[in-house]
Protein backbone atom coordinates (compact mmCIF):
# COMPACT_ATOMS: atom_id res chain seq x y z
CA UNK A 1 0.00 0.00 0.00
CA UNK A 2 1.58 3.57 -0.65
CA UNK A 3 1.66 6.53 1.06
CA UNK A 4 -1.14 7.90 -1.54
CA UNK A 5 -3.34 5.37 -0.65
CA UNK A 6 -3.22 5.98 3.07
CA UNK A 7 -3.75 9.53 2.37
CA UNK A 8 -7.15 9.22 0.28
CA UNK A 9 -8.83 8.01 3.17
CA UNK A 10 -7.79 11.42 5.25
CA UNK A 11 -8.53 13.77 2.22
CA UNK A 12 -11.61 14.88 4.28
CA UNK A 13 -9.55 15.52 7.22
CA UNK A 14 -6.65 17.10 5.58
CA UNK A 15 -9.02 19.68 3.64
CA UNK A 16 -10.82 20.80 6.70
CA UNK A 17 -7.97 21.27 8.70
CA UNK A 18 -6.10 23.65 5.86
CA UNK A 19 -9.65 25.59 6.09
CA UNK A 20 -9.16 26.00 9.44
CA UNK A 21 -5.82 27.28 9.87
CA UNK A 22 -5.68 29.89 6.53
CA UNK A 23 -10.27 30.61 6.57
CA UNK A 24 -10.70 30.38 2.44
CA UNK A 25 -8.79 28.29 -0.37
CA UNK A 26 -9.40 27.85 -3.74
CA UNK A 27 -8.70 23.98 -5.07
CA UNK A 28 -5.40 24.91 -6.70
CA UNK A 29 -4.20 26.51 -3.74
CA UNK A 30 -5.33 23.41 -1.60
CA UNK A 31 -3.38 21.24 -3.56
CA UNK A 32 -0.39 23.11 -3.47
CA UNK A 33 -0.10 24.11 0.13
CA UNK A 34 -0.23 20.12 0.70
CA UNK A 35 2.59 19.36 -1.23
CA UNK A 36 4.38 22.35 0.70
CA UNK A 37 3.68 21.15 4.05
CA UNK A 38 4.63 17.64 3.08
CA UNK A 39 7.81 18.51 0.89
CA UNK A 40 6.21 17.00 -2.05
CA UNK A 41 5.34 13.38 -0.33
CA UNK A 42 1.69 14.30 -0.81
CA UNK A 43 0.25 15.02 -4.14
CA UNK A 44 -3.71 15.76 -4.13
CA UNK A 45 -4.95 14.99 -8.01
CA UNK A 46 -8.06 17.19 -8.93
CA UNK A 47 -9.88 13.96 -9.74
CA UNK A 48 -10.26 13.29 -6.04
CA UNK A 49 -10.20 16.66 -4.52
CA UNK A 50 -13.51 18.36 -5.87
CA UNK A 51 -15.79 15.19 -5.24
CA UNK A 52 -14.39 15.78 -1.78
CA UNK A 53 -15.07 19.51 -1.46
CA UNK A 54 -18.38 19.13 -3.46
CA UNK A 55 -19.20 16.35 -0.63
CA UNK A 56 -18.26 18.53 2.29
CA UNK A 57 -20.43 21.19 0.47
CA UNK A 58 -23.60 18.99 0.12
CA UNK A 59 -22.96 18.12 3.87
CA UNK A 60 -23.06 21.91 4.60
CA UNK A 61 -19.51 21.57 5.86
CA UNK A 62 -18.19 24.62 3.13
CA UNK A 63 -19.69 27.46 1.72
CA UNK A 64 -18.37 28.59 -1.35
CA UNK A 65 -17.56 32.10 -2.99
CA UNK A 66 -17.22 32.33 -6.51
CA UNK A 67 -14.79 35.93 -7.62
CA UNK A 68 -13.62 36.75 -11.00
CA UNK A 69 -10.02 36.79 -11.21
CA UNK A 70 -8.21 37.28 -14.59
CA UNK A 71 -11.63 36.61 -16.24
CA UNK A 72 -11.98 33.05 -14.87
CA UNK A 73 -14.40 32.15 -12.02
CA UNK A 74 -12.34 30.88 -9.01
CA UNK A 75 -14.49 29.35 -6.08
CA UNK A 76 -12.89 30.14 -2.47
CA UNK A 77 -14.11 27.30 0.13
CA UNK A 78 -14.46 27.69 3.75
CA UNK A 79 -15.92 26.18 6.48
CA UNK A 80 -19.06 26.84 7.87
CA UNK A 81 -20.02 27.08 11.44
CA UNK A 82 -21.23 23.36 11.21
CA UNK A 83 -17.87 22.61 9.45
CA UNK A 84 -15.88 24.07 12.32
CA UNK A 85 -17.67 21.73 14.58
CA UNK A 86 -16.81 18.59 12.47
CA UNK A 87 -13.18 19.37 11.58
CA UNK A 88 -12.86 19.82 15.51
CA UNK A 89 -14.52 16.35 15.91
CA UNK A 90 -12.47 15.16 12.71
CA UNK A 91 -8.92 15.80 14.39
CA UNK A 92 -10.04 14.34 18.06
CA UNK A 93 -10.96 11.41 16.28
CA UNK A 94 -7.75 11.03 13.90
CA UNK A 95 -5.33 11.99 17.43
CA UNK A 96 -7.36 8.43 18.53
CA UNK A 97 -6.49 6.59 15.42
CA UNK A 98 -3.11 7.74 15.47
CA UNK A 99 -2.42 6.76 19.21
CA UNK A 100 -4.20 3.50 18.70
CA UNK A 101 -1.18 2.74 15.85
CA UNK A 102 1.39 3.80 17.87
CA UNK A 103 0.00 1.45 20.47
CA UNK A 104 0.07 -1.32 17.70
CA UNK A 105 3.23 -0.13 16.61
CA UNK A 106 5.45 -0.25 19.52
CA UNK A 107 3.45 -2.23 21.99
CA UNK A 108 4.85 -1.72 25.61
CA UNK A 109 6.12 -4.97 27.08
CA UNK A 110 4.81 -5.82 30.95
CA UNK A 111 7.66 -7.62 32.74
Amino acid sequence: MSNNQLYRGSLTTIIMRLLEKEGKMYGYEITQKVKEITEGKIDIKEGALYPSLHKLQAAGHLKVDAKKVDNRIRKYYSLTPQGQKETIHMLAELKEYIENMQAIMNPKIAY
